[in-house]
């Protein structure tokens, strides 16, 4: 009962520090660790155990199904090339790199046991690169291969992980079992994530409730990640597989009603889960220092420094020559892909938060691992440098590079060009029915809604700042009219049945969302 409390503690302070995260331009993920590592010191606050396989269990299958929900597909699979650099070639060079570095300080760690610290730091997480560049304004590519790598980066590092523990407590490895091992683990995770993303919507077209709908979308990322861990291939990408099919289906399948009601469902999960996890990492700090109180504090701070300073060194070493030098070499993919602004390419390198997977991946390595106290304190001082590091600089970098997105006051282009052609389809479905006598009437009068549409859009087209400005004013005015209707609705809530008050207030409700997602948009 009392962990059951304090969670429920730890998710009221979350909200205060996202309060505070807001009035300092703080990045929440960033304040969610400092809170939960000031936390961990509180005098007889019990320690809260942070169980690996939980933990990824728990909290890694539904945040990555939201983050592959959300992909942009066809921006996912014009970016595959620098995605796939980055989530596998990134991955093991820099494993390379910090397996190095710490051998040469800590000779006496198996080279094994280096590599395994290696692939457990390597990957940026899918979670802390959501969580920072929320509330960033970066071009869509960058965000699009950033999330992309952080997509399938955890596949490769915990392959590579799992066969460096593997090889050191076995005492040898056999590289081409492992680059066989790699490339099934990997292929059958997608396969898997693809089936049960396909049977998730088999199952959706034969349901008719939103409830049950949104019910099976939440189980369809954990039956993806058993499965495919129950048959020892990667939980991680049958997650995103499963995603990807969903987010790709999902307007076949699922009803307005569900898509807007699972919205906030999956919002809500996604807040308790990430605030959570982040807390969390805080808060196994004091565990860590308990455990290392032998060793001398110097060392250690020595050795926590060159190991971070190699983790983000080398995204720089691997991003900039993976960038040119293929295009120095091929004229057609000079001109096919033309190179990425510096400016662009510093905010990517700059980009490698740590996060859970990679706590969670140390905190599994057996009790009898060497060095393995070592290893999960440099674990957690990667996470905690990258994260109040780079999470925290990330967004002054963007403004001082100019490489954040300027902010229109009106819509984008691409926008525009949608909205034509969704308000000339809808048109042109009324204007057929105009021979219909049985709708001929209604749809004479629907005709001349959907072509003021199509003349706003046109407005927009020629003159977005005034036909833009305009539009927000009547939005506004319409804001005001629904106010003044739920006002009245409230005042003579006594004299109507509940069930009537109730449905025309939700009817208020989605019109005034409606209203403010197209002033967001603005």
């Amino acid at each position: 009962m009392l962990t059951f409390e304090l969670l429920l503690g730890l998710l009221a302070f979350c909200v205060a520090l996202a309060l505070v995260a807001r009035r300092l331009n703080l990045p929440f993920a960033v304040a969610l660790v400092l809170g939960g590592m000031a936390i961990a010191f509180i005098p007889g606050l019990p320690q809260i155990e942070f169980e690996p396989e939980l933990a990824l269990a728990l909290f890694l299958p539904p945040l990555l199904q939201l983050s592959a929900y959300r992909t942009d597909w066809p921006a996912f699979r014009t970016s595959l090339r620098p995605i796939l650099l980055l989530a596998v070639g990134a991955v093991f060079f820099t494993a390379a790199a910090v397996a190095l570095v710490a051998k040469w300080l800590v000779p006496d760690l198996p080279w094994g046991a280096a590599i395994a610290l290696g692939a457990i730091v390597a990957p940026p997480d899918a979670v802390a690169a959501a969580a920072v560049l929320k509330d960033l304004r970066p071009p869509k590519r960058i965000i699009t291969v950033l999330e992309g790598e952080s997509l399938l980066n955890d596949a490769s590092s915990l392959v590579l992980y799992r066969f460096a523990v593997a090889a050191t407590l076995a005492g040898s490895f056999d590289l081409q079992q492992g680059a066989l091992s790699f490339f099934l683990s990997a292929l059958g995770g997608g396969i898997i994530g693809y089936v049960v993303g396909r049977i998730a919507m088999w199952i959706f077209a034969k349901l008719d409730d939103t409830l049950h709908d949104i019910t099976v979308s939440v189980l369809a990322g954990f039956a993806a990640y058993f499965l495919a861990e129950a048959v020892h291939v990667s939980g991680v990408l049958g997650v995103v597989g499963c995603g990807l099919v969903l987010g790709r289906h999902q307007h076949h399948e699922f009803t307005a009603r569900t898509r807007l009601e699972a919205g906030a469902v999956w919002t809500f999960i996604e807040f308790v889960l990430a605030s959570l996890v982040f807390m969390l990492i805080g808060m196994q700090l004091r565990g860590i220092v308990e455990r290392l109180e032998h060793y001398d504090w110097w060392q250690l701070g020595l050795l926590a420094v060159a190991v971070s300073a190699t983790l983000i060194i080398s995204r720089f070493l691997w991003i900039a020559p993976m960038t040119w030098v293929p295009r120095l070499l091929s004229r057609k993919l000079r001109e096919r892909d033309p190179a990425s602004p510096v400016g662009e390419l510093i905010v990517v390198s700059w980009a490698g938060m740590r996060g859970v997977v990679s706590l969670a991946a140390a905190l599994a390595l057996p009790t009898n691992f060497p060095g393995r106290d070592i290893i999960v304190f440099l674990a957690f001082c990667a996470i905690f440098a990258t994260l109040v590091l780079q999470g925290t600089t990330l967004g002054p970098l963007i403004r001082a590079l100019g490489v954040a997105e300027p902010e229109t006051s009106g819509p984008s282009n691409e926008q525009l060009a949608v909205r034509r052609q969704v308000t000339a389809a809808a048109l042109s479905a009324v204007e057929d029915r105009l021979e219909d006598p049985e709708h001929r009437a209604a749809a004479g009068e629907l005709v001349e809604e959907y072509q003021e549409r199509a003349e706003q859009v046109t407005r927009l087209d020629q003159d977005v700042e005034a036909e833009t400005e305009r539009l927000g004013k009547q939005l506004e005015l319409r804001l005001a009219a629904i106010e003044a209707a739920r006002n009245k609705l409230i005042e003579n809530r006594h004299e109507h049945d509940d069930e009537a008050s109730r449905a025309l207030t939700e009817e208020l409700d989605l019109e005034e969302e409606q209203i403010r997602r197209e002033l967001g948009e603005r």
